[in-house]
């Protein structure tokens, strides 16, 4: 059935045949018996371009190469041209057939190596901190690429307490650099009486991890603490290698049950997480109008969402208290302003009810009257029934003026009543995003810095690990608010913390002591470090310009740190950083003094 050239003779063609093979005309039909008498192919049947346009958007576009290949595709599509659109589709399967799978058993090891190894300004705390982020990667190529960027970022960083490379000896020749494969040292044999040593070293840690180490992550299985507590007495009491060796079976056995316990707990947070998602997803459609728990929905979603992190935790829990805090008062305003309104509802129908009644009584005795006037025979008894009637029509007269007057009273009670009302949700929906924060930067406010340093201070002494404490402060403020204005004073403030926040790490914190003074938490982090986090952040300040009517100002600080010593006072430990402070201020501004501890 190729005789057909047009269009239109293979359409009226195609209708005949559908009619003469008593075919349901159906669109499946209508289009095969099309394609046949037009000579068609199968394949080339055109594909519906919303196919097309969906099965692109949903092309994978994690790589360089990839893009590429997907913008072939957006094109050819584009062009509504089938061959070139089969032709692009191909190219890009193609494209995916010769990924080569990530080499990750190369990436572990290094990332073991590196984990491993001593690391200046790295300690193991920030190390697994970095890993967690990068572990929330959800696609496979993203989380090789993240990894193996971390790990480049260790092996870059100079080893703690490397010894120097040797000189070179007398045969003229060099030393191997670092890096370089070296041979390994030969083995040493181990005198009797040093094995022994050995094995009793080992065997007191092992009875000190299972009394110790493990009962800490047992808190819920005291089954479990009870059996460590007596595998570590049955080590500890045995002399020699034999009696471990009969203990290893018991060892494995024990390892077995903490892996079990580990995924059951495991699971079981897992479980208490999905309920905590499902119960905000209720909250969010039971309470829709509600705009003033939004803030803590979403704060309670992004802790869920992110890794779990003990600082995490403790901010979210700070911010809950504090919106709890201010809720619980407006909460209690509201109610009593809606129980006002409840009254004031019950009155308003006790006064219709009122007025129903002596409306129906008026009723009553305007019809009383008719039948008295229908059965008067002369003029002189309509007079009284006339009289009855004027005194009635008046005193349902004053009634309605009284009631329309309660009426008014209420209605305007009421209005009053609802506008305490909006303005008491205002005050719900602006406490629901309130958090310890200063109102103009949104740094953490005194009190905020108080609660963080405490909580910093103890994490800090329970883990022996440095924290540092700066206070900085905008050199020649005074002069900027004096020439550009308050305005541009406080746009510079916010412009500072914003390049702080920029330039911090996530676990550290900033918050605004007063004025133009803001002070600077560095935990897990030694006084040299701290000294050159600051620095960077005064390049990274100059380089980010303020603009003051459309001028470019430059904004530098003078900065003193300090390291906190297990034990000492808040107060205390900001004196010293405000004395270095001062001298950097005295020594020309724009510079980072230190306060050591002797």
């Amino acid at each position: 059935m190729s005789g057909f050239s047009s269009p239109s003779d293979i359409a009226r063609e195609a209708l005949r045949q559908l009619a003469l093979r008593r075919v349901p005309p159906t669109p499946d039909n209508y289009r095969a018996l099309y394609n046949e008498i037009a000579g068609n192919a199968a394949e080339d049947e055109p594909v519906p371009e919303k196919f097309l346009l969906s099965l692109a958007k949903r092309l994978p576009r994690d790589s360089a190469e990839r893009q590429r290949l997907a913008r072939m595709v957006d094109q050819a599509i584009a062009g509504q041209d089938q061959h070139v659109i089969r032709a692009a589709l191909a190219q890009y399967l193609a494209g995916l057939a010769l990924d080569a799978q990530p080499a990750w058993n190369d990436l572990i090891a290094q990332l073991l190596r590196q984990w491993e190894a001593r690391h200046a300004g790295w300690t193991t705390a920030r190390k697994r901190e970095s890993l967690e982020r990068v572990l929330g990667a959800n696609d496979p190529h993203t989380l090789f690429a993240r990894l193996q960027g971390l790990v480049k970022s260790w092996s870059q960083v100079p080893a703690e307490d490397a010894p120097p490379a040797p000189a070179d000896d007398a045969t003229g020749v060099p030393a191997p650099a670092a890096g370089e494969a070296t041979a390994p040292a030969a083995p040493r044999m181990v005198a009797a009486g040093e094995a022994g040593e050995l094995v009793d070293t080992l065997r007191g840690l092992l009875a000190q991890t299972l009394t110790e180490v493990v009962p800490a992550s047992l808190a819920d299985q005291p089954e479990l603490i009870r059996e460590a507590a007596a595998l570590a007495a049955r080590i500890a009491a045995a002399p020699g290698i034999a009696p471990l060796r009969q203990h290893g079976e018991l060892l494995r056995r024990f390892a077995l049950k903490l892996e079990m316990a580990a995924g059951d707990a495991a699971e079981v947070r897992a479980g208490l997480l999905n309920l905590l998602r499902l119960l905000l997803e209720n909250i969010d459609e039971l309470v829709l109008d509600d705009q003033w728990l939004r803030g803590q929905v979403e704060v309670l979603r992004h802790v869920l969402d992110e890794p779990a992190d003990l600082r995490s935790l403790d901010d979210a829990e700070r911010r809950l208290k504090e919106v709890i805090y201010k809720q619980s008062q407006l909460k209690h305003n509201l109610t009593e302003a809606q129980q006002a309104i409840k009254g004031m509802i019950a009155q308003f129908i006790d006064q219709l009810a009122d007025f129903a009644e002596s409306t129906g009584s008026y009723h009553d005795t305007v019809d009383h009257c008719a039948q008295k006037i229908s059965a008067a025979r002369d003029i002189t008894e309509i007079g009284g029934v006339l009289d009855e009637v004027m005194r009635e029509t008046r005193a349902i007269q004053q009634h309605a003026t009284r009631s329309r007057a309660e009426l008014l009273a209420t209605r305007q009670r009421v209005e009053d009543a609802e506008a305490r009302i909006a303005e008491l949700q205002a005050e719900l929906d602006r406490a629901s995003s309130l958090v310890t924060q200063d109102p103009l930067t949104g740094a953490l406010n005194r009190r905020g810095l108080e609660d963080m340093f405490a909580r910093e201070a103890a994490r800090a002494s329970r883990r022996r690990s440095p924290l540092c404490v700066a206070l900085l402060d905008l050199d020649n403020f005074k002069r900027l608010n004096d020439t550009y204005g308050h305005q541009r004073g406080d746009g510079a403030l916010i412009h500072l913390v914003r390049v702080m926040r920029e330039n911090l790490r996530p676990h550290d914190s900033v918050a605004r002591y007063g004025g133009e003074e803001f002070i600077l938490l560095y935990p897990e982090t030694g006084l040299t470090e701290a000294t050159a986090a600051l620095t960077r952040l005064q390049r990274a300040l100059t380089t980010a310009f303020f603009l003051a009517d459309n001028q470019k100002v430059f904004i530098t600080f003078s900065a003193g740190v300090t390291p906190w010593v297990p034990g000492e006072a808040f107060d205390t430990v900001v004196q010293r950083a405000d004395a270095a402070m001062y001298r950097a201020k005295q020594s020309g501004k724009n510079r980072v003094e230190t306060a050591a501890m002797d």
